[in-house]
């Protein structure tokens, strides 16, 4: 008999009923007078968005999907089409970022960077929009001072401009193992070394999970030492690129409160194809495993 070594005629077993049961009442009222000691987080503490290619199909009403959007409790389409900017803002939300090009890892891309970086950035202006997306470029042969170097010398040019339009230059941390071969800027470390340099309010990072998680791992800690660089964030499950769901190795929910706890108020947006042909029904579905 599962006894406690004595002759009480109490089992272990029981006692730890009893006491299970005299916790639970006890903790009724405790509940009752809101004084539980650990009531759940607030939630919507994460603006999420969504990239439009990966959810507004060509077969789909736009309109109606930017209300949509709008009701489940989106803060932000980004990457959209220009036409349709106007709409998503009347609809009570933002467009959080848009692409400007880039490329200046390569000296010889220098002028056409800055050309559409500048005119992206007076774009933003007009509509209000706070982030543009940037790409490094590749390495091609160079080596990583070299790349880093490029960069370091190539964004003042373009960042007093950023700065008068109050908008932030977000460099994207891509994998260079899996999607992106010979991508220059694939490890967060560079990015920071970058911002560093370059020391402008004007200048910080879009660090894309999905691709850290296959660079680098250590996401929370990483994301947590970086946070006031990081200007936008990027999802996507690993392997592959689709949903957060329980097919991949993120866990979701963990990162967003680290990025939550973390103090970040800009947007988190959803940069991949859903698995689910019912585009509304994956929209909510990863809405709700961000929503913490």
């Amino acid at each position: 008999m599962d006894t406690l070594g004595f002759d009480s005629g109490i089992t272990r077993r029981g006692l730890l009923a009893t006491a299970a049961s005299v916790a639970g009442a006890m903790a009724i009222p405790l509940a009752a007078h809101g004084e539980a000691a650990d009531a759940p987080p607030k939630k919507r503490r994460i603006k999420q968005s969504f990239a439009w290619g990966c959810y507004i199909r060509k077969d789909a009403d736009p309109l109606q999907m930017v209300k949509t959007a709008a009701e489940i409790g989106f803060a932000s389409i980004e990457m959209g089409p220009e036409q349709h900017w106007k709409a998503i803002q009347d609809a009570g939300m933002q467009v959080a970022i848009f692409g400007a090009g880039g490329g200046f890892a390569d000296p010889k891309n220098w002028d056409g960077a800055e050309r559409g970086i500048t005119g992206a950035v007076e774009k933003a202006q007009k509509y209000g929009i706070k982030s543009l997306l940037l790409l490094t470029g590749n390495r091609q042969g160079r080596s990583e001072k070299e790349c880093t170097d490029n960069c370091v010398k190539f964004l003042p040019r373009v960042t007093k401009a950023a700065e008068q339009a109050g908008v932030r230059l977000c460099l994207e941390l891509l994998n260079s193992k899996v999607n992106h071969k010979d991508y220059f800027l694939d490890h967060t470390a560079l990015g920071v070394e970058i911002c560093r340099q370059v020391s402008s309010p004007a200048v910080g990072l879009l660090y894309d999970v999905y691709h850290m998680q296959i660079m680098e791992g250590d996401l929370i800690r990483t994301i947590t030492e970086s946070i006031k660089l990081i200007g936008h964030f990027h999802t996507g499950g690993n392997p592959g690129r689709r949903d957060m769901d329980d097919q991949q190795e993120i866990h979701y929910p963990a990162v967003m409160r680290g990025i939550a706890d973390a103090g970040y108020e800009g947007y988190v947006g959803h940069e991949f194809g859903p698995k689910d042909k019912d585009i509304v029904a994956a929209m909510k579905r990863n809405f709700a495993v961000c929503d913490v």
